[in-house]
C-alpha cells in the first residue's frame, strides 16, 4: 500500500465525513417523545441529549440509567430486592421492562414491565421473592396503602414508588410493647391478627406441636427468667439453648441416654427426640417406636429371638410407674420372663444362682450349650466314652411330662451298668474304699473302657486270690480268659476262667497233670511246709524248676544212693519233645528196678521166675562186688585150695544165645570130677570143643 497516494488520502477524508454527517443526523432526530416523568428533567429535555440516556462514546444505556437510579444500582450489586433477583442479562437491559419514546403518557411502572420481570402483573406481585412473605391481613391492602406513590402517573424526582419501605413491623405499627422485647413482631405475631400468636423460628430448637403446642409461651418463657421472651433476640433466638431434660426428668438410665444420644449424634440431653417426637402428647405415645438399635443401649440387645417378641410381652403396659414397665433386666435374667424348665433342679448344688445363660444360649434354649467343661462342676466330671454319650441316656423324664432329671442322678457306675463279674468281687471289695461318686468299679476300671485297666493294674492276688507269679506273671491275660466269640449281654467278651477250664480245683484246673495222679495217692503227703497241690514241688516259673528240691525217695520210694546220687535225671528219665504247651519233657523211669534201667551182664543166670534182683549181689556202687559171699550165696563154698583160685578159673566168658560174650556162672557142677575129670574125659571136651 502506498500511503503517499493521493487517492488514498481523498478516500479517508470521505468516510470520516460521511460518519459525522451520520452521527449529528442521529442526535437530532428521535424515536418519539419521552416520558412526562424523563421530560421534565432538563438534562433529558430536547433532542440533543441522547446520550445523557443512551450512554456516550465510553459508557453504555444501562450506566445512564442507574447513574440517575441509585437505589436500583444498589440492589443490583447486593443482589437483593427485585432488580437484585433479575438474571444478569435481564438487569443490565434496562429498555426490556421500561421502554422509552412512547409519548409523554406512557407509564415506565406498568403491568407489562412486571410481567416482563417476575411473570405476573403488578397486582399478583409476589412478595416472598423480596423477602416479605404476605399474608392475613396484608393481602386484603391495596399496593397504595403501604407503597404511597405506587399509583402515581409523575413522581417529583427522589419519590420511591416502591422502594423506601422497611420489612420491620415497627415501621408500620405501633410497638406496644414499648421496645421491651428484642425479637421481630414477626416472631411471634401473624399477619391475620395480633392476638394470634405463634413462634416463627421457633421450630428450630422445639416444634410447637403435639404436647407443646398447647403450652402456653410463658410456661417456659416466665418473665423475669433467664429464658424470657424478653431476653429472646434476632441474632441469638435463645441465649443459652435449653435441652430437654432442663425441663423434663429422664427416667431412663445414664447407659441407655448415653448410647441413644451417641446413635443419634445428639448431646444426652437433647437425646429424648430421637425417639419422643415433638408430636407426641405425651412420653406414652401409643405410636411410640423402638426399634432394636435403640433398645442395645439399655443393655437388652433384641438380638433373636427376642428380636420378633411384642414389647408387651416384657414391659407390661399396664405398669402404673416407669419403673414397673421397664424393670431394666439383664440380658442374661432368663428367670424373669421364663418358667424354670428344670423346676428348681439347679437352685442347689455347682449352678446355684446361676441363670439359664450358664448352660443356654441367650438366642434358643435347645440345643443346649452345657458343654464337658461345664460338667466337671458336677459330681461326675465327662470322660472317655462318657463324653460321647447322649445326654438323655443318662437324663431321663420320670413321665413325658416331668422335666428332666439332673439333679440327683446317680454318678455310681453301677447305676447304668450290670455288674459283668456276676457280684464274683463282692466279699473281696467289702474292704476297698470306693471312689466318692463312682463306686467301687471305678477302682478298677476308667472310662474309656472296660477293658482298659489303669497302672498299677488289676491287683490280682486281691481280688481272685491267686498271684500272678513267674510264668503266669509273663502270661496274657487272654490264655485263662479266653475270649468269647460274642459279647454276653453286659458287652463282656473277656472269658471267665470257669467258662474255659471249669470250677476251679488248683494247678490242674488249668494244667494237665503228666505224672497221672501219681503224687496224689493217699500214700503220698498232701502238704509240704504249707504247700499244696503241684506247689509241693514246683513254683509258677517252671514245672522243670524244682526250687524246693526233690525227695526221690519220699515221692517214688526209690532212693538215690550211691552211684545214683551222682547219675543226671536224665539218665532214668529220657529227654522227650513236648506234645503240647505245658506237656511233660521228661519221659517216667522204665521202673524201680535194676533190670529196668541195666541190662543183666549175666544173661539172666540169676533171675528167679523170670526177675534178677541184682541187690543180692550188688550196692548201689556198682563197682562194689564184695556183697557176693561164695559161701553163703552159692552152692560151693570156697574151702581150701580153692578161696586161691581166680574166678576166672571157674567161671569163664562164654558166648550167650543171643551172641554177646557172658562170665559163665551157672549152672556149673559142683562135683570135683565136673572140674577135675579123668585125663581123658579131658582130652575127649577138648576134641569135642574143637570139633574134632
Amino acid at each position: 500500500m502506498n500511503w503517499r497516494s493521493p487517492k488514498l488520502w481523498i478516500s479517508v477524508f470521505s468516510l470520516g465525513a460521511v460518519s459525522l454527517f451520520a452521527v449529528v443526523d442521529m442526535e437530532r432526530k428521535s424515536p418519539g417523545p419521552v416520558s412526562t416523568v424523563h421530560g421534565r428533567l432538563e438534562e433529558l429535555d430536547g433532542g440533543s441529549s441522547c446520550s445523557a440516556c443512551h450512554g456516550g462514546w465510553f459508557s453504555t444505556m444501562t450506566d445512564s440509567c442507574l447513574e440517575c437510579h441509585a437505589p436500583i444500582a444498589a440492589q443490583l450489586e447486593s443482589k437483593k430486592g427485585l432488580h437484585g433477583l433479575l438474571e444478569p442479562a435481564q438487569a443490565e437491559s434496562c429498555g426490556t421492562c421500561h421502554s422509552e419514546h412512547h409519548g409523554t403518557s406512557f407509564a415506565l411502572v406498568n403491568d407489562q414491565a412486571f410481567r416482563r420481570a417476575v411473570s405476573v402483573n403488578e397486582a399478583e406481585f409476589d412478595h416472598r421473592s423480596i423477602g416479605f412473605a404476605m399474608d392475613g391481613r396484608h393481602v386484603e391492602l391495596g399496593c397504595v396503602e403501604c407503597h404511597v406513590h405506587a399509583d402515581d402517573s409523575i413522581l417529583v424526582k427522589g419519590t420511591p414508588r416502591f422502594l423506601g419501605l422497611q420489612q420491620d413491623c415497627a415501621s408500620c405499627h405501633e410497638d406496644v410493647h414499648e421496645g421491651r422485647m428484642r425479637v421481630s413482631c414477626a416472631s411471634c405475631h401473624g399477619q391475620t391478627s395480633w392476638d394470634a400468636l405463634h413462634s416463627e423460628g421457633h421450630d428450630a430448637f422445639l416444634p410447637l406441636v403435639g404436647g407443646h403446642g398447647a403450652a402456653d409461651c410463658r410456661q417456659c418463657h416466665a418473665q423475669g427468667d433467664l429464658h424470657s421472651l424478653e431476653n429472646m433476640t434476632h441474632e441469638e433466638v435463645c441465649p443459652t439453648p435449653r435441652d430437654c431434660v432442663a425441663c423434663h426428668a429422664s427416667p431412663h438410665s445414664e447407659p441407655f441416654v448415653a448410647g441413644n444420644a451417641a446413635l443419634a449424634g445428639m448431646p444426652t440431653g437433647a437425646s429424648c427426640v430421637s425417639c419422643h417426637r415433638s408430636e407426641h402428647t405425651s412420653f406414652r405415645e401409643e405410636g411410640l417406636t423402638l426399634d432394636a438399635t435403640h433398645h442395645a443401649p439399655s443393655g437388652f440387645p433384641l438380638t433373636a429371638p427376642h428380636d420378633a417378641a411384642a414389647c408387651a410381652k416384657c414391659h407390661d403396659p399396664a405398669g402404673a410407674s416407669f419403673r414397673s414397665r421397664h424393670p431394666g433386666r439383664s440380658p442374661d435374667a432368663c428367670s424373669a420372663c421364663h418358667a424354670d424348665a428344670h423346676e428348681g433342679q439347679f437352685a442347689r448344688g455347682a449352678f446355684a444362682g446361676q441363670e439359664c445363660t450358664a448352660c443356654h444360649s441367650r438366642q434358643h434354649f435347645s440345643p443346649h450349650e452345657f458343654t464337658v467343661t461345664k460338667h466337671d462342676a458336677t459330681s461326675m466330671p465327662l470322660t472317655g466314652k462318657h463324653v460321647d454319650t447322649e445326654c438323655n441316656a443318662c437324663h431321663e423324664r420320670a413321665t413325658p411330662q416331668s422335666p428332666r432329671a439332673f439333679q440327683g442322678t446317680p454318678a455310681e457306675c453301677a447305676a447304668c451298668h450290670a455288674d459283668a463279674h456276676d457280684a464274683f468281687f463282692q466279699d473281696e471289695l467289702v474292704d476297698v474304699d470306693p471312689l466318692p461318686d463312682q463306686g467301687e468299679c471305678a477302682v478298677c476300671h476308667v472310662t474309656t473302657t472296660f477293658r482298659e485297666i489303669p497302672k498299677p493294674g488289676f491287683d490280682h492276688p486281691r481280688f481272685t486270690d491267686f498271684a500272678l507269679l513267674g510264668a503266669h506273671a509273663q502270661e496274657q491275660c487272654t490264655a485263662c480268659h479266653v475270649p468269647t466269640p460274642a459279647p454276653d449281654e453286659t458287652g463282656r467278651t473277656f472269658g471267665r476262667v470257669a467258662q474255659h477250664f471249669g470250677e476251679f480245683r488248683g494247678c490242674v484246673t488249668c494244667h494237665e497233670d503228666v505224672h497221672a495222679g501219681l503224687f496224689d495217692r493217699p500214700d503220698m503227703p498232701a502238704t509240704v511246709e504249707n504247700r499244696t497241690d503241684c506247689a509241693r514241688c514246683h513254683d509258677e516259673s517252671s514245672f522243670r524248676a524244682l526250687p524246693h528240691g526233690f525227695e526221690h525217695g519220699r515221692w517214688t520210694g526209690f532212693q538215690l544212693v550211691g552211684a545214683h546220687v551222682a547219675a543226671s535225671c536224665s539218665a532214668c528219665h529220657e529227654p522227650v519233645r513236648a506234645t503240647k504247651p505245658g506237656g511233660r519233657t521228661w519221659s517216667p523211669a522204665m521202673g524201680s528196678a535194676c533190670s529196668d534201667c541195666h541190662v543183666d551182664p549175666h544173661a539172666g543166670q540169676f533171675a528167679v521166675e523170670g526177675a534178677t534182683d541184682c541187690a543180692r549181689c550188688h550196692t548201689d556202687a556198682l563197682d562194689d562186688y564184695l556183697s557176693f559171699n561164695h559161701d553163703r550165696d552159692s552152692r560151693f563154698p570156697l574151702r581150701e585150695q580153692h578161696e586161691a583160685v581166680a574166678c576166672a578159673s571157674c567161671h569163664r566168658t562164654t558166648t550167650a544165645p543171643d551172641g554177646n560174650d557172658v562170665v559163665h556162672y551157672k549152672p556149673l557142677g559142683t562135683e570135683c570130677v565136673d572140674c577135675h575129670g579123668v585125663q581123658e574125659d579131658v582130652l575127649m571136651k577138648r576134641k569135642r570143643r574143637r570139633g574134632g
